[in-house]
């Protein structure tokens, strides 16, 4: 990264994340008045959210709708259930907002979706009980492939996790690695795993960072690469499984693998996600989660409503019953009938 971007970059984190001089002022704000929180929330989010245009929400006409039914006397429970149906309108999985009472989420992104994963048929019929651990990974060989199984990026990766997978399954034909239902977590994992498959640099992505208050209003793509990382890659082919519930770290996972040629995905849509979730406490105390950046893919086209697979395949439920996953199977015939 050259230095005038790699400086510009950490501007725009620290802007985003802010600091502890927001905390000074917000003591000065504090207050539990439902009208003062409600404004304080929609201009947070009319400034600062990055979907408006790209969802085509009009946000103005939520104000008009909602800001009626605050009253100042209202029941700080009732506002929050309020504000819960507000923020579902977004339809975001990346906007929530955290109270004594719960947490706001949409989940409008996979509830109309085949789950395509079937947790307990595969620890039990392909993993089973001699599966090996490395880290966060549980994998298995099957046919001559690498099934590598990765629950949540939420769980750290350490070099040696994979250091310890490319080095035993080098031989093998090919690696599929399974993150479906996989609800994201840290995108810094899924570098570093997307690293270990890089076979050189690579354009992977673009992000738009907000400039101004204006719903338009952004900075100049900034470029993502990925590159080769660690003391070895694997470049035989490699198929990744999703599905509607791959989001967020996940996407961006997926995003970067489908830079590089010998990966194939293969499942169902990813969930997306595309965006950094940023926080902000509002004057009562509760917080305002939500999308402050848009990820691109090289060509420009916007992740955060998902991915498509290059190989879309469903679960049939006939496989599903006997304890057995159709995408998993396509999956290792399809590497084995690509290998030399």
């Amino acid at each position: 990264m050259k230095a005038g971007k790699k400086h510009f970059f950490i501007l725009v984190v620290l802007a985003l994340l802010g600091g502890a001089c927001e905390k000074v002022w917000m003591d000065d704000l504090a207050s539990d008045d439902p009208v003062k929180n409600f404004e304080y929330l929609w201009k947070t989010l009319d400034e600062k959210y990055v979907f408006f245009e790209y969802k085509d929400i009009n946000w103005d006409s939520i104000y008009h709708e909602f800001r009626p039914q605050v009253t100042h006397a209202m029941k700080q429970e009732d506002f929050f259930y309020l504000m819960d149906d507000l923020l579902f309108l977004m339809k975001d999985g990346h906007v929530n907002l955290y109270s004594q009472f719960g947490s706001s989420r949409s989940h409008t992104w996979f509830m109309e979706s085949p789950l395509n994963f079937n947790r307990t048929n595969i620890f039990q019929t392909y993993l089973g009980i001699d599966a090996s651990h490395s880290g966060p990974f549980v994998s298995q060989v099957i046919d001559s492939v690498a099934y590598i199984y990765y629950e949540s990026f939420s769980s750290e990766i350490k070099a040696n996790d994979i250091d310890a997978l490319i080095r035993d399954y080098s031989d093998l034909n090919g690696i599929i690695i399974d993150v479906r239902s996989n609800g994201g977590g840290s995108s810094r994992n899924g570098r570093i795993l997307a690293s270990r498959f890089a076979d050189k640099t690579r354009h992977v992505s673009n992000h738009l960072y907000k400039r101004g208050p204006a719903h338009d209003d952004f900075h100049e793509p900034f470029a993502q690469y990925l590159s080769p990382e660690g003391a070895q890659q694997f470049l035989k082919p490699v198929v990744i499984l999703m599905n509607r519930f791959s989001y967020s770290a996940t996407n961006d996972f997926i995003l970067k693998m489908s830079a590089l040629p010998h990966v194939t995905l293969m499942g169902d849509k990813s969930g997306g996600g595309g965006g950094i979730p940023v926080d902000k406490e509002l004057p009562n105390g509760w917080l305002l989660r939500y999308s402050a950046t848009m990820t691109l893919d090289p060509e420009g086209f916007n992740v955060e409503h998902g991915i498509q697979p290059d190989v879309r395949i469903n679960l049939r439920v006939s496989f599903e019953v006997h304890g057995r996953d159709n995408i998993l199977e396509y999956a290792i015939r399809y590497i084995n009938e690509s290998s030399p």
